[in-house]
């Protein structure tokens, strides 16, 4: 009974650490990913708080670092395709011909599938790590669960104050008719160029082992 229970132990520790290693791709992928996402944004509020939590991601990454050390396991990744097809979900939103507070919707549509993904993963994960002993793990990790908590917390009240009722608001302008005049990008007209260049987007309700669960599928 022992040797069995050992058994299911070790399995589920395995994949935890598996777990682990696409948390820590999918946290790298996004440091790369939200600050083309802050420069699509035409929201000041919306870039100061992409830019906020470009840093606590920054900090999510190390603290994975801390996590495979407690496990003495070595810092590695295993690549994220969920995170990696929201992401590319989010640089086809902005490729497309979506201005103003609209293009602000998007984004946050997109930042929050993010953050119920990850949500989801870092709450079985914990899960995970209480159930075969590994609570320092767990302790380490809940301090990220809840940075994600409040950056989706902070996403929807900026849409439901503002940027969805302005969305709502905004009316169609001519593409290249009329009176001849092209549309005009609100995210361009910020650097005087028609262009935009940024990236991703994220969404999901709780689920999986008491915690929230995930809104994409991992292996995508």
């Amino acid at each position: 009974m022992a040797t069995t229970q050992a058994a299911q132990q070790q399995t589920l520790r395995e994949l935890m650490i598996e777990e682990i290693r696409d948390l820590y791709d999918a946290e790298r992928q996004l440091v790369k990913a939200l600050p083309k996402m802050a420069k699509g944004a035409t929201s000041e509020k919306l870039r100061s708080l992409i830019e906020a939590h470009l840093e606590e991601t920054q900090g999510q990454v190390k603290r994975l670092e801390q996590a495979f050390e407690l496990l003495q396991e070595k810092p590695r990744g295993k690549h994220c395709a969920g995170i990696a097809g929201i992401i590319k979900e989010g640089s086809e939103l902005l490729e497309e011909d979506f201005d103003g507070a609209v293009l602000d919707a998007g984004i946050i549509a997109g930042a929050q599938r993010a953050e119920h993904y990850e949500m989801g993963a870092y709450g079985s994960v914990i899960a995970w790590a209480r159930s075969i002993g590994e609570g320092d793990v767990a302790s380490l990790l809940e301090e990220t669960l809840e940075e994600e908590k409040g950056a989706d917390r902070k996403l929807s009240a900026l849409a439901e104050s503002s940027i969805n009722q302005q969305a709502a608001s905004e009316k169609s302008m001519p593409s290249n008719g009329g009176n001849g005049a092209s549309r005009t990008s609100a995210a361009g007209s910020k650097n005087g160029s028609g262009k935009r260049s940024m990236a991703p987007t994220p969404s999901s309700k709780p689920g999986r082992n008491g915690s929230a669960g995930r809104s994409a599928s991992r292996r995508s």
